[in-house]
């Protein structure tokens, strides 16, 4: 079973009163990027798997107060946190990673716990510890959950070499379960006090590519207080992204949440696609909470439709989604010094049949640059929706 190919084809019409041409034509050229004017603004205002573990001296690790523990997302962000965002309890994990000592944890053993599934701690000593994948993780289908959770002291990279973690229901090689893959309830996946660094999922068409760190389609999804840094993916194509995250499907159109998180944090440290430096989509809704966007860019060119001569992207420096009916929220965030080479330095959102909607609340957007075109009275963004996004409490400029 192949996702439906969901293209953002920006059809010729009115935007926000701004009118729009040449939008999905056949031959591709995006008349509307010259009506786009940038001015500045400001807006005012489930069960898991029998319980079994590995060998280890204990199913956690005593962490010293002298250690400094990953702090991620913004902390002057307070928007309420439902209580199907928030972290998963870990302290009685169904499996543990390592034994106490940084060379317990390996590869292999990441590999292993997520293939089994459950509630994942990890036990490598207690200072900071990366673990460099020589594989990627991937979640079975027949596991219900799985949590992962690096108490603070983690950082699984992917060694500029590979994907860190993958979920897909429609992979025959983690099983089919259901004969609705694309929407069924499980597994649902949890990565929490972790940090992904330098995934890259360049040259992997899985799904149409994208998810340098994560790529997930089907199931539930959720990332708490965890850090994306230097991931890559694929730098050109019209529709794929996601540095470092890539998401297709959920099940009955549920939000996948993002809550206290950092993706970039600093110059040098941001992610890297064609679309979507941070988060990329088609279809799926997302609610950010609490989190920081910096330095993340989309390198492609040409947008999507590709413009004729080139291979397309280029949109989204933080964010990209395409798709129908959709949400996009944004609430208690700082979206900053992200960049396009095409529309929407901060946020392309397009909802290609008129129905999807978005929010900004309490969140600072600014000093996102869209070297191509974006939505009038709205800097940063390229929206194409129900209505004008709503925008409450938050400031949003160049």
């Amino acid at each position: 079973m192949r996702l439906p190919r969901v293209t953002a084809v920006l059809a010729a019409g009115l935007l926000l009163g701004t009118a729009l041409t040449g939008c999905g034509s056949a031959s591709g050229t995006a008349d509307w990027r010259a009506a786009a004017a940038m001015p500045s603004a400001t807006a005012s205002p489930a069960a898991s798997p029998t319980p079994s573990r590995s060998a280890s001296p204990s199913p956690s690790v005593t962490k010293p107060s002298t250690v400094a523990l990953l702090k991620a997302g913004n902390p002057n962000g307070h928007a309420a946190v439902p209580a199907e965002a928030k972290a998963v309890d870990t302290t009685h994990p169904t499996r543990v990673v390592g034994n106490g000592t940084p060379a317990s944890c390996t590869s292999a053993a990441v590999v292993a716990a997520v293939a089994a599934g459950g509630i994942i701690t990890f036990s490598c000593g207690q200072a900071p510890v990366t673990i460099t994948m020589k594989a990627t993780a991937k979640v079975r289908n027949t596991t219900s959950r799985v949590v992962l959770d690096g108490g603070g002291l983690v950082t699984l990279s992917g060694g500029g070499a590979r994907r860190i973690l993958y979920m897909d229901t429609c992979d025959e090689a983690q099983v089919w379960t259901t004969s609705h893959c694309q929407n069924q309830s499980s597994p649902q996946l949890t990565v929490q006090n972790l940090t992904f660094a330098d995934g890259n999922s360049t040259g992997d068409r899985a799904e149409g590519g994208g998810g340098g760190a994560i790529l997930v389609r089907g199931g539930r999804f959720k990332v708490v207080n965890s850090k994306f840094v230097r991931n890559r993916c694929d730098r050109t194509g019209p529709d794929l992204g996601g540095a470092a995250i890539r998401v297709l499907d959920q099940y009955q159109g549920l939000p996948v949440y993002v809550v206290n998180s950092t993706f970039g944090g600093a110059s040098g440290q941001g992610g890297t696609c064609s679309n979507g430096g941070a988060l990329s989509s088609i279809g799926v809704s997302w609610t950010v909470l609490n989190s920081l966007m910096t330095y993340n860019t989309a390198v492609g060119n040409g947008a999507n439709p590709a413009k004729s001569g080139t291979p397309g992207g280029g949109s989204g420096g933080a964010i990209y989604n395409d798709g129908n009916t959709y949400t996009l929220k944004i609430a208690g965030s700082i979206i900053e010094n992200n960049h396009a080479n095409e529309g929407g330095g901060a946020v392309f959102y397009v909802s290609n049949d008129r129905t999807g909607t978005m929010s900004i609340d309490s969140s600072t957007l600014r000093g996102n640059r869209s070297d191509g075109f974006e939505t009038s009275g709205l800097p940063g963004i390229f929206f194409l929706g129900a209505h004008k996004p709503t925008v409450t409490g938050s400031t949003l400029s160049h």
